[in-house]
């Protein structure tokens, strides 16, 4: 995703927010070592939704408790666009998002999610519930993009 993000025209996207999970420091180390005008960019870190090994029935309370995080920064930030990929972070973030949308709260935002590369023949457990959610679905491989008629196969992205 990084290489993705340094290919942005930073003057058309601008401001940035970054949201990453409670206790990704790489992720926030990645993000740092990108962005050099700490006026152009947030960096926002919500709750994990689900935790490594974390079962599906308590990762439901967590992943509400990120969901209600997000709420009061798409509030705040109203994003053009948010564009994310696998890890489970980006569910909460884009079904609110979507909430926005159908509510009219922030009707022009865009959702793009971008599957991992290492997604060779199925989803993500991400990529399978925001295929709903998404304005744009990316796939790196073309097996996947036969799943729905709704992802676009673009080849390797970086």
């Amino acid at each position: 995703m990084m290489e993705i993000v340094k290919k942005l025209n930073k003057t058309k996207y601008n401001p940035r927010a970054y949201v990453v999970a409670e206790g990704d420091q790489n992720s926030i180390d990645r993000v740092m070592s990108i962005e050099h005008d700490k006026e152009q960019f947030k960096l926002y870190v919500i709750t994990r939704s689900r935790k490594v090994h974390q079962s599906y029935t308590s990762s439901i309370f967590s992943t509400l408790k990120s969901t209600f995080d997000c709420i009061p920064l798409l509030l705040h930030s109203q994003p053009d666009l948010i564009l994310c990929n696998g890890p489970s972070t980006c569910v909460p973030i884009c079904a609110v998002a979507f909430l926005f949308k159908v509510l009219y709260i922030n009707a022009r935002v865009r959702i793009a999610f971008i599957e991992s590369y290492c997604r060779v023949k199925s989803l993500s457990l991400s990529g399978w519930i925001l295929l709903y959610f998404t304005d744009i679905f990316v796939v790196q491989w073309p097996e996947i993009s036969k799943i729905s008629r709704k992802v676009l196969y673009f080849g390797r992205l970086t």
